[in-house]
This record gives structure tokens, C-alpha cells and sequence, in this order.
């Protein structure tokens, strides 16, 4: 039997199949590169590291249910020279969620509210926390029944 052929059964129980994913590409970098195995294994597991947390902002996001890919990249301020920006760039590190404070965009239909949240919420999506986006409506005119 080949080694990685051993590996698999090991790694699926270990729940580590991702690390097969990129085994050859990182025994042919060490080889050519002539890494020390610290540095090999460092490189696989890191891998898998990126690989899961990939896959966990990817269920993060789609379990939020955004309208749509908003971002604060994509936001523009100049829009709605009203909008607080720096209280805006504070809210988009999500250090509000450490501290426990709430956080409420009120405002007229049309100046960016909605952006702003689903911006908020990708952030924190990112930061590995889950969200979940909703209208206002949704919240408190929808009956009790729909779902």
C-alpha cells in the first residue's frame, strides 16, 4: 500500500481529510525546497486551518441571508454625507460585539441603512460570529405563523 493510501482512513477519523488536499503540493514543496519537517507539517496544518475557516465564513454568510454582497469596500460615502462615517468605521471593526452594545441604524428609506447592516454583518460574519439579517418588516409585520 502507498503511505498516503494509509494516511486517508487516519485522517478521515481524525476528521483532517482537507490535509489530503494539499499533501502533494506541500511533499513536493518540501522536497524541493528542502524544508525541515517543523516547517513542512507547519504548512499542511495551516492549510487545513485556512481551509476550515474558509469554509466557516462560507457558512457563516450563507446562514446570514443577505439581500446580497454588501460590503463597507463597496460603500459610498459621499452618497449621504450625513452618515456619521467615523462612528460607521467604528461599528465595521466589530469590537461593539466584545463590548456588548447594541446596535440600532434608524434613518430615512433610501440613505444606506440596510448597506451599512449587511456591511456590518459581513464583517462579522468574518470574525467568525453568526448573523442573521432581517428587515424591520420582516421583524414586526410579518404573522406569527409565516415563516
Amino acid at each position: 500500500m502507498h503511505p498516503t493510501e494509509d494516511l486517508i482512513p487516519i485522517l478521515k477519523k481524525l476528521r483532517l481529510s482537507g490535509v489530503l488536499e494539499s499533501l502533494d503540493l506541500r511533499r513536493r514543496q518540501a522536497v524541493d525546497d528542502r524544508l525541515s519537517f517543523e516547517e513542512f507539517l507547519y504548512r499542511l496544518l495551516h492549510d487545513e486551518v485556512e481551509r476550515r475557516d474558509g469554509k466557516q465564513t462560507t457558512s457563516h454568510l450563507r446562514r446570514a441571508n443577505f439581500e446580497g454582497s454588501k460590503t463597507f469596500e463597496d460603500f459610498d460615502f459621499g452618497f449621504n454625507p450625513k452618515i456619521p462615517k467615523h462612528k460607521i468605521i467604528d461599528l465595521a471593526t466589530t469590537n461593539f460585539i466584545a463590548r456588548h452594545d447594541n446596535v440600532l441604524l434608524i434613518g430615512k428609506t433610501g440613505v444606506g441603512k440596510s448597506h451599512v447592516a449587511q456591511a456590518i454583518g459581513h464583517r462579522t460574519c468574518i470574525a467568525g460570529h453568526n448573523v442573521l439579517y432581517t428587515s424591520a418588516h420582516d421583524v414586526f409585520c410579518r404573522p406569527r405563523g409565516d415563516q
